[in-house]
C-alpha cells in the first residue's frame, strides 16, 4: 500500500493527529512550529491557532475544547477564544524536558509521556493524570517516550521507546495498574525509529516510522502484517477518520532533514491518507473537570 497526499501543511514537526467526529475534522499539532491545526476535509477548510509553548499532543474533552500537552504542563484549550489555561504543571524542574505524545484511556483519563528535548538523557517519564489533577508516574527511563495506545478492550497498553527502537506492551488488569512490561516489536535499524502508534478495531497496532518512510501494521502478538509507504522520511503518527473511521491520516515532519533532503522531499510536513484494511476506534473523550 502507498499513502496519498491529503493536506498541505508544511509542518516542521507535524504530530498528534486526532479525528474529532463532532466536527468532522482532523486536528494536528506542529510541535516546533507552535501551532494547532484543524483540517476539515469535506469543507476543504484549514484553521490554525498559536500555542504558547511546544504542543506535544491534544485530546478532545468531554466538557468541550481540548486538553493539550505543552512544554511545562497540561492545559485546557478553548478554540473559540484561543485561550490556554493551565491544568497541571509537569516537570517544571526539568527545563530540557517537554511533553511529547499522549492519549485517553477508555475511562477518560489522560495518559502521556515526557522526553528530553535534546534527546540525550533518559529523563522521560510515562504519566497518568489523576482525578485530583496531579500526574502519577507509571514508567521511567526514556529519552523519548512515544505512542501511548490501548487495545480495544483496554486490557493491554502500548508504549514506545523511540531511540531504543522498541514498542512495549503492558498488561492492564485494572484501570490504573500496569504489569508484565514486555517487548512487542523491535524495529530493525534500517527501518528507522518507532514514533506514534494507534490501534484499530481489530486490535492491530499501527506504528509510524521516523526516518523510515512508512507506517506498519502489527498483529497483537507482534507479527508484521502490512507496510504503507510514504514519499517522505519523517513519518510521525496515524489517526483514523472519516464517517466510517476507515480513512487513515498520517502526519509527517521536516525536522531532521538536511537542506538537500528538504528540497527533494517537497511534501515533508504534510498530511497523507490511505484506505485502511480495518476501521479505527472512536477515541474516548478526556473526562477532565467534568462531573
Amino acid at each position: 500500500m502507498r499513502a496519498e497526499h491529503a493536506f498541505s501543511l508544511g509542518a516542521e514537526l507535524g504530530e498528534g493527529p486526532l479525528w474529532v467526529a463532532s466536527e468532522a475534522a482532523l486536528w494536528v499539532v506542529d510541535i516546533k512550529g507552535l501551532r494547532l491545526h484543524r483540517l476539515r476535509p469535506e469543507r476543504a477548510e484549514h484553521q490554525s491557532w498559536s500555542a504558547p509553548a511546544p504542543p506535544g499532543f491534544l485530546a478532545a474533552r468531554a466538557g468541550g475544547g481540548f486538553v493539550v500537552g505543552l512544554k511545562g504542563g497540561l492545559h485546557l484549550f478553548d478554540p473559540p477564544s484561543g485561550r490556554f489555561t493551565l491544568l497541571s504543571a509537569v516537570e517544571t524542574h526539568l527545563p530540557e524536558n517537554r511533553i511529547n505524545d499522549g492519549c485517553v484511556s477508555p475511562e477518560g483519563a489522560v495518559w502521556f509521556g515526557s522526553m528530553h528535548d535534546p534527546e540525550q538523557t533518559a529523563s522521560g517519564v510515562l504519566y497518568r493524570l489523576a482525578a485530583d489533577g496531579h500526574c502519577v508516574p507509571l514508567d521511567r527511563g526514556y529519552v523519548v517516550t512515544n505512542g501511548p495506545a490501548f487495545s480495544p478492550d483496554g486490557r493491554t497498553f502500548y508504549h514506545t521507546d523511540s531511540p531504543g527502537r522498541t514498542v512495549y506492551a503492558f498488561d492492564r488488569p485494572e484501570p490504573h495498574v500496569l504489569t508484565n512490561k514486555r517487548v512487542l516489536v523491535q524495529i530493525e535499524p534500517a527501518a528507522g525509529y518507532p514514533d506514534g502508534t494507534t490501534v484499530d478495531a481489530d486490535g492491530c497496532l499501527w506504528v509510524a516510522l521516523w526516518s523510515g518512510w512508512a507506517v506498519r501494521r502489527y498483529a497483537p502478538d507482534g507479527r508484521l502484517l502490512a507496510t504503507v509507504n510514504l514519499p517522505c522520511a519523517q513519518v510521525t503518527k496515524v489517526a483514523f477518520g472519516g464517517a466510517d473511521l476507515r480513512t487513515a491520516y498520517v502526519t509527517t515532519a521536516r525536522q531532521g532533514l538536511s537542506p538537500a533532503e528538504r528540497a527533494a522531499q517537497t511534501l515533508a510536513g504534510d498530511v497523507f491518507c490511505f484506505n485502511a484494511p480495518a476501521a479505527g476506534l472512536a477515541q474516548p473523550l478526556a473526562r477532565v473537570g467534568c462531573a
